[in-house]
């Protein structure tokens, strides 16, 4: 049986990873101004997966016949810092939704439904594969430093990610 609390708690986690998308969004638009067109191609693409996990947890409410509530999305900050400062406000938000997504896990776990764990389990490892990429990020931009050609090659090999 899919419970009205796990229903509740997964239509605040569409809201969650829409945030993110518009979180993302933000961070490219940032980019993008600042003439660093590849961390922003980096930043549009998380901005797609962060829809796509929300269309997950859509389809998911949906399919135990339950009922999608959307809610208004935050307005996300406009104005960041440096790309450094940037990707570490990135892997906070990634260890932010993590949080989240094992308070879920938790969750189904004391409703035992073994439908929405096996859901979860799959954006448990997903967020582990988040945070590990951000984390990778902000250690290549601290031995980087703040501008000069690995800056350059960086913003490079961002705007090679695949979508």
């Amino acid at each position: 049986m899919f419970s009205e609390k796990l229903q509740a708690a997964m239509n605040e986690q569409i809201n969650e990873e829409l945030y993110s998308a518009y979180l993302y969004l933000s961070m490219a638009a940032h980019f993008e101004a600042a003439n660093l067109p590849g961390f922003g191609h980096w930043m549009r693409i998380q901005a797609q997966e962060e829809q796509a996990h929300a269309m997950k947890f859509f389809g998911f409410i949906n399919s135990r016949n339950g009922r999608v509530r959307l809610q208004a999305i935050a307005q996300p900050p406009v104005e960041f810092g440096s790309p450094l400062s940037i990707f570490q406000a990135a892997l906070e938000h990634e260890q932010h939704i993590t949080g989240r997504i094992n308070a879920l896990y938790e969750l189904a776990q004391q409703e035992k439904d073994h439908a929405s764990r096996s859901l979860l389990q799959w954006f448990v490892d997903e967020q582990m594969e988040e945070e590990n990429n951000a984390q990778a990020i902000v250690d290549t931009l601290k031995m980087a430093g703040e501008g000069g050609m690995a800056l350059i090659m960086l913003d490079h090999q961002l705007g090679a990610r695949a979508g």
